[in-house]
């Protein structure tokens, strides 16, 4: 009974699956709501995966030659006030602080949204000429937006996430730049969090404030919204010359400099749980899962089966792995592990250890495969491997699957109305058109992917000589 209440918790995802997502994110212990509306406690179990996360993004940053830095996290209304665009698209989220201690301050400040200005500030005074160039800096902190609707992971006041601040010398550099981060958070989406992801540009209407170009990750999830997974913009000089950001070139001539930035956040968390997750909890990725395998002792009571467990922690030591040795049942410990999504479990009791045999049950699939206590860590070691890999691929075809074209009007209103997903249709570069489908069909357009395809000579909306393909779908 107590095994199937466990279970039981979870509201099934095709009949709610905005309630299954939380029922998931609270009975995993990902999170917690706190008494500061909005904002949520991340747990030990939530915050191992966002620590699995920064360390691998890190490294791939740093691989590309990124440093990291840390800059306030109070930013002065007037240095907020330079760059009009920006300081107009993040006006509504901004949180003020007014005193320092019982004393009204003399200026307000916000508490970061996001850096773009404090590092214009700091760069103005760091960059004087061409050898100080490129600065390729990176941070990882909070932000806070004050958003009306909060989600966990998805959407919430506070939030971590990584910022990069860059400056270059040319404007191919900075491109060059904001496309090359691009693709190592598409690498990592793919490899380590096994989401297939869509890559392409933003349009102007969806653009970062203050951008010349945005660029994104576009994934799709298990109910048929899209998630923007991360943003890698490219500014052009417009924020050096609201800072007046300057260095001496070669020839002795004061130039403005160019600048990118790019990010991704604890979001990540929420499309892991939404691309992966099932009826039983989470489903994670062996690559990025905090514990990869866990040993569940059968009839621990009897001898030697705790002690055989132990070894063969000792045997998967490679991996990240543990032993439940709680006084749950079987059962009980069983759900528990297919509710936190941890890879795979090895079951051992005293029949095996006689055999000299385990168990091994794969989380995603729930194959069972007997497995000779000599090879265990070889057989792990190409199970955890396969399972990425099919992973990745079941995520890739469910993505195939909901992904529709629409050639006219009526079938792209038709295909939204009566399916899920992506609808790749083509589009004329107004942003009249991209309103109106957004007012009648609740629609955005997500990007402009790079491989472009024609899928008709005019607009879906309005009929004119079409210049984009446009991927659309309901976001979160």
């Amino acid at each position: 009974m107590a095994d199937k209440k466990l279970v039981e918790a979870i509201t099934s995802m095709n009949t709610d699956f905005a309630q299954w997502y939380t029922d998931v994110v609270k009975k995993a212990e990902l999170i917690d709501y706190t008494s500061v509306k909005g904002c949520m406690v991340i747990k030990p179990a939530g915050y191992a995966l966002w620590e699995n996360i920064q360390k691998q993004l890190d490294s791939m940053f740093k691989e590309s030659g990124v440093e990291n830095v840390y800059l306030p996290m109070f930013i002065p209304e007037s240095l907020l006030q330079k760059e009009k665009d920006h300081v107009e698209g993040f006006a509504p989220e901004v949180a003020w602080v007014t005193h320092g201690g019982l004393n009204p301050l003399q200026e307000r400040l916000c508490v970061r949204p996001t850096s773009e200005t404090l590092f214009c500030d700091f760069y103005k005074n760091e960059i004087q000429s061409y050898r100080d160039l490129p600065k390729v800096y990176n941070q990882w902190c909070s932000v806070v937006r004050w958003e009306k609707e909060t989600r966990p992971f998805l959407r919430s006041r506070e939030f971590l996430w990584q910022e990069g601040h860059t400056a270059h010398a040319t404007a191919e550099e900075a491109e060059e730049r904001t496309i090359r981060m691009l693709d190592i958070y598409a690498k990592f989406c793919e490899e380590y969090l096994a989401i297939p992801v869509i890559k392409g540009r933003k349009t102007e209407k969806e653009k970062f404030a203050g951008a010349e170009a945005t660029y994104t990750i576009e994934a799709l999830m298990h109910d048929g919204k899209a998630l923007q997974s991360g943003t890698s913009h490219n500014f052009g000089d417009g924020f050096a010359k609201a800072f007046e950001i300057q260095y001496t070139d070669k020839d002795n001539t004061l130039k403005y400099v160019h600048q990118t930035s790019w990010g991704m956040s604890t979001r990540l968390i929420g499309g892991i749980i939404m691309v992966h997750g099932d009826d039983s909890g989470l489903v994670l990725p062996p690559r990025i899962a905090p514990t990869q395998i866990m040993i569940i002792p059968i009839q621990q009571h009897k001898e030697g089966v705790l002690e055989k467990a132990e070894e063969l922690a000792k045997i998967l030591s490679s991996f990240r792995v543990k032993v439940d040795s709680t006084d749950k049942s079987p059962g009980w410990k069983f759900s528990e592990q297919e509710m936190r999504g941890i890879p795979i479990r090895v079951e051992i009791g005293p029949k095996d250890i006689e055999a000299g045999k385990c168990i091994i049950c794969r989380r995603d699939t729930r194959e069972k495969i007997e497995v000779s206590l000599t090879q265990l860590a070889d057989k792990a070691a190409e199970i955890l491997e396969t399972m990425q890999k099919e992973m990745l691929e079941r995520a890739r075809a469910h993505r195939e699957a909901h992904t529709y074209t629409a050639s006219d009007y009526e079938e792209f209103v038709k295909t939204f109305e009566e399916k899920t997903g992506f609808v790749k249709a083509m589009w004329c570069g107004e942003q009249a058109c991209e309103d109106a489908i957004k007012e009648k069909l609740a629609v955005t357009s997500r990007c402009m992917p790079f491989e472009q395809e024609k899928i008709s000579d005019t607009c879906v909306c309005c009929g004119k000589p079409a210049k984009k393909m446009v991927y659309w779908g309901k976001a979160y």
